[in-house]
């Protein structure tokens, strides 16, 4: 194989892919995901692909797959061609003195690159990030902001599967004691049978999440993901304090430095890392490391990729020793239809580890061109 690393070609494709049923958050509903698939080819004639996607639009940080292809064609781009796609450390900072955050759009690069100098060594990705800590995941499945018979009919459905043992439930978009009650009912009909989470996407303040929460732990729920604005760490460390069951971080969390003030506040218990969110794997693989030397475990969240960024998430999942709380990297089984010529293989409630080079996976280019945006 010709290893010359050399990039000399990068292109941007924005699909769009059918959900099986709409997936609502609190403050967004989204029937189909779009992504951004960012391929960087080298003169050696590899290709490696990455994943630009936010979790149902600019919302959730403020970028969009629209954003993350401008930012990619009109400002990285440059900095990349005529590089090699080894030269990780470098071209992240280089492209970090051109365009500031846009962590998403600089994940889709930073994996792309990961994916095409793992193949051109015919090595797993996981390889380049010090080796396998695990080979699969378990994998939490995540419920919206439906009524609660309509919620607890999809999780006692997927219980049926085999899939999936825990489940994530959506909260912010109903009253705090409307929504308490909606999720209480829930709880209750699965204890014993299903671990309960919940996610509030950061709807509501402190004083009102001291007053509900507590209630939710009555009712058996195992974990309660960030609660506050992001930028509130007090509350989170309040919040954290008061409650018996871990608090999850997300919105608080992109960056190690975030990892480091988390840890110092003891602002949560669980850290939830997207690679999507926090501009790659290595920012990834740094995060779980402070939380493990902090004792907090890492819990592999997610975006709602699609299976390129999945599996992305799934090599920094099982590498980073401390990711110890499972994960969330249902995105595929979400969408109505597969993006690959093998689906990944999700079975006894985990998802498990590809064994081929790069990321493992391959694109189908006929589902490429079939949801292809125009």
């Amino acid at each position: 194989m010709n290893q010359d690393l050399h990039i000399d070609r990068v292109e941007t494709v924005i699909v769009d892919i059918p959900l099986r049923r709409p997936h609502r958050f609190a403050r967004a509903t989204m029937d189909a995901q779009p992504v951004l698939y960012v391929f960087i080819r080298t003169a050696g004639g590899v290709t490696g692909t990455g994943e630009g996607v936010v979790p149902g639009g600019p919302w959730w940080g403020g970028e969009s797959v629209e954003t993350m292809r401008l930012i990619v064609e009109r400002y990285l781009v440059p900095v990349l061609i005529g590089r090699t796609v080894d030269d990780i450390h470098g071209l992240m900072r280089d492209m970090t003195d051109v365009v500031a955050a846009n962590l998403f759009a600089k994940a889709a690069v930073e994996v792309a690159l990961h994916d095409a100098w793992a193949r051109s060594l015919g090595v797993p990705v996981h390889t380049l990030l010090g080796g396998r800590a695990r080979t699969s995941i378990p994998v939490t499945w995540a419920l919206g902001t439906e009524p609660a018979p309509v919620v607890v009919e999809e999780a006692l459905a997927k219980l049926d599967t085999g899939l999936h043992t825990t489940f994530k439930l959506k909260m912010g978009a109903l009253e705090p004691a409307d929504d308490v009650a909606r999720i209480t009912t829930v709880a209750e009909k699965l204890r014993g049978i299903a671990g309960v989470r919940v996610d509030l996407n950061a709807r509501w303040d402190r004083v009102t999440a001291l007053r509900h929460l507590p209630a939710l732990v009555g009712a058996g729920v195992e974990l309660v993901e960030q609660p506050v604005p992001g930028p509130d760490l007090d509350a989170m460390t309040e919040i954290a304090a008061a409650l018996p069951i871990p608090v999850m971080a997300d919105e608080s969390l992109r960056t190690p430095a975030d990892a480091t003030r988390i840890a110092r506040h003891r602002a949560a218990g669980v850290l939830a890392v997207k690679t999507t969110k926090c501009a790659g794997l290595r920012a990834s693989m740094d995060i779980a490391a402070i939380g493990a030397a902090a004792g907090i475990p890492t819990h592999a969240a997610t975006s709602i990729e699609s299976p390129i960024g999945t599996a992305a998430s799934l090599q920094f999942a099982c590498a980073a020793p401390g990711v110890t709380w499972g994960s969330e990297l249902f995105g595929p089984l979400l969408m109505a239809e597969d993006m690959l010529t093998e689906p990944l293989r999700y079975a006894d409630g985990h998802l498990h580890l590809p064994a081929g080079p790069g990321l493992g996976v391959e694109l189908d280019p006929g589902q490429v061109r079939a949801f292809r945006r125009d």
